[in-house]
């Protein structure tokens, strides 16, 4: 029997739903506020869960990712008295099933239950007889990188064509190459283009081929790549950066599968499945007139969007250990350890060049550490450490203005027969002293991280040695 759970805090709605489940000889719970929600998701599998978006100790769209972490989450249907667009689409992008403007019939609420029931069941059934997916070198458990993984999946099993998104470093060609691999056509080349470096004189040659004596220099038959992706797939990568004059050419040929090499007077087939890739927004390119809307419909049968590192700090660790482990063996050695201070300094740092950048900084350390047996942030870039350092004192100071304000505002509304509260910035101190006070709470933070090791002080700071003593002299701190 299909149990269901609705979270909303108005008592009539929750009450409405039961005896409308009751009926239709469902089960039930209900609960008024997200903790309640969750309790109850820790204590039972629940088939579909009803979700309010404004809760009293929430929003219902920020907790769609940790009920996505449960072992075998339920399909959530969003039930909002707001009819906003753009939180629809933020459920919809979170893998939502389905948005409900309350009051929603009840004829509209059985329907969408039996439906979101009968593809749950569908789901479940081919998940017991579906191959698992092969991810030996992509690495996370976070349930961003996890739908990611079941659209892999999905694609894997067919030969859709498939566009891959997301900012350069996400690992959009190994995405890639893992369609690749779990697919039918893994015994096949998988052969990548370079759209940026495609030119229309190249074109035809570079994908097409050419036959003997069709130009100058072509002194042999040579096949061009999409002969080479036959019976395998055919990686563009970088498409965004095909030049406009040769997407319409491309276009007809995706549509045919028929090609001709340069001197060639017979047409050739070539059946190959299509992965595209880019870092920029197709969408916005066809606005802007850079990109032809009907090749993007063909490349994007089915999109993959790549979350970019700071969306998926949960994955971190793994990909840390993942990478050191990987590194070690390469290069020979014990795999090295994480002091404890390791891995919340890199999740300070919003790592612009994604898994790429991660990846780089880790070798990096490796190397620093040298035949130390564990690492610590201090081994980490200089340059890294730096920004983090930075970031972290420019907070500093936002929460110092933060408070000087707050407590200016407090005490003038205490104030009896007093103007009108406006904010004030009376409590800011001389940019000396804010500058002092800050240059005292980071040689704090940085004796709290190393301790009494000067060197690693000296590493992570930048300072010299007689600079350091002299600051630590200034304000009077003691190792």
């Amino acid at each position: 029997m299909p149990n269901i759970l609705i979270i909303d805090d108005d008592v009539n709605i929750c009450e409405t739903f039961e005896s409308l489940l009751s009926r239709l000889h469902y089960d039930c719970a209900t609960a008024q506020t997200i903790s309640q929600g969750f309790k109850l998701l820790r204590e039972h599998e629940f088939d579909v869960l009803f979700l309010d978006v404004r809760l009293p100790d929430g929003n219902g769209l920020d907790c769609l990712s940790d009920i996505a972490h449960f072992d075998n989450p339920p399909e959530v249907i969003i039930l909002t008295g707001d009819g906003d667009p753009a939180g629809a689409e933020i459920a919809i992008q979170r893998g939502v099933w389905d948005y409900l403007v309350k009051p929603a019939s009840i004829k509209e609420i059985t329907q969408t239950l039996k439906r979101v029931l009968k593809y749950r069941q569908e789901k479940l059934d081919k998940s017991c007889d579906a191959k698992p997916l092969e991810v030996a070198h992509m690495v996370g458990t976070s349930s961003i990188i996890r739908s990611c993984f079941s659209l892999m999946a999905q694609a894997a099993s067919t030969d859709a064509n498939v566009l891959i998104t997301g900012e350069t470093g996400t690992g959009k060609e190994l995405t890639a190459r893992t369609i690749h691999t779990n697919s039918t056509r893994s015994q096949g080349e998988f052969v990548v283009v370079d759209c940026a470096a495609l030119t229309e004189s190249l074109l035809e040659s570079t994908l097409f081929g050419h036959k003997k004596g069709a130009f100058t220099g072509a002194d042999t038959d040579k096949d061009g790549l999409v002969k080479l992706a036959d019976n395998g797939t055919l990686f563009l990568d970088e498409v965004g950066e095909m030049p406009l004059t040769i997407q319409k050419s491309f276009l007809r040929f995706l549509q045919e599968r028929v090609f001709r090499p340069v001197g060639g007077t017979a047409e050739e087939k070539s059946n190959f499945r299509l992965v595209s890739a880019t870092n920029r927004n197709l969408e916005t390119m066809v606005e802007d007139g850079d990109f032809r809307q009907d090749l993007l419909f063909r490349l994007k049968t089915v999109h993959i969007e790549l979350p970019a590192l700071r969306l998926r700090n949960d994955d971190l660790e793994l990909l840390s250990q993942f990478r050191i482990k990987q590194l070690c063996k390469q290069y020979g050695m014990p795999v090295k350890n994480f002091s404890a201070d390791f891995f919340p300094i890199l999740a300070k740092y919003d790592w612009p060049g994604n898994v790429r950048e991660l990846f780089n900084a880790l070798e990096q350390a490796l190397v620093a550490a040298g035949s130390e047996s564990v690492l610590y942030a201090r081994h980490l870039p200089a340059d890294i450490r730096i920004k983090i350092a930075q970031a972290s004192l420019v907070r500093g100071m936002e929460n110092q203005t933060t408070n000087a304000t707050k407590a200016s505002v407090s005490e003038k509304s205490d104030q009896k027969n007093a103007a009108p509260v406006s904010f004030s910035f009376e409590m800011l101190p001389t940019l000396r002293q804010f500058k002092s006070d800050m240059e005292k709470k980071y040689l704090l933070q940085l004796i709290a991280q190393h301790g009494s090791n000067i060197h690693g002080m000296l590493e992570t700071s930048g300072l010299s040695r007689s600079h350091l003593y002299a600051l630590l002299k200034k304000y009077n701190i003691s190792l």
